[in-house]
């Protein structure tokens, strides 16, 4: 094993590929119960690097957090300008949430994903999130009765989200998503 977590044999399949030129199944990165999992290492924004690379340590995923936990490590995340891993963060809430919570969270993680592809350059997905998110997360304040869960403006947060994306559109250029990082409290 190399120190990606491939194998030998998935090195020697990736290198030779599959029918086609293209890598075969069984070249797949997997994790440990065999779901197909890539080893490569992430730049700051997610975005695959070579295995040889350096990359960012990725965001551990399945953790259970209390929602404080997690309004503050995605806070920190946001402002350390990883918003791909803030978003792994929210996802980790609307998975194991309640499901009274679970449209919150997949709006925060819109949010995040929103910022994510604004700060790679993504000038129609990056907008089209970030206003997606900001209409969940309203929506799900409306829905609930809940303008300020757990500290957050709600309605501060779909602000912040529409006047990036029309930022973004505006300007025609990719964000810097430290400097963009929105406040949750």
């Amino acid at each position: 094993m190399d120190r990606s977590g491939r194998t030998d044999s998935a090195r020697g399949a990736a290198s030779t590929g599959g029918a086609g030129g293209g890598r075969s199944v069984a070249a797949r990165d997997r994790d440990g119960e065999g779901r197909a999992r890539s080893a490569r290492p992430r730049d700051g924004l997610g975005r695959p690097l070579p295995y040889d690379a350096a990359g960012v340590e990725r965001q551990p995923e399945g953790v259970v957090r209390t929602p404080e936990e997690t309004v503050a490590e995605a806070q920190a995340l946001l402002d350390a300008g990883k918003p791909f891993h803030a978003h792994e963060v929210f996802e980790d809430a609307w998975k194991s949430g309640p499901d009274a919570e679970r449209a919150l969270w997949r709006g925060l993680a819109q949010l995040a994903v929103g910022l994510t592809h604004a700060a790679r350059g993504n000038l129609t997905g990056g907008p089209r999130l970030l206003r997606r998110g900001a209409g969940a997360i309203e929506e799900w304040a409306t829905d609930a009765g809940r303008t300020r869960p757990y500290g957050m403006d709600l309605a501060a947060l779909a602000r912040c989200a529409r006047a990036l994306a029309d930022d973004v559109e505006r300007t025609g250029a990719a964000t810097d998503a430290a400097r963009h990082a929105p406040r949750l409290r």
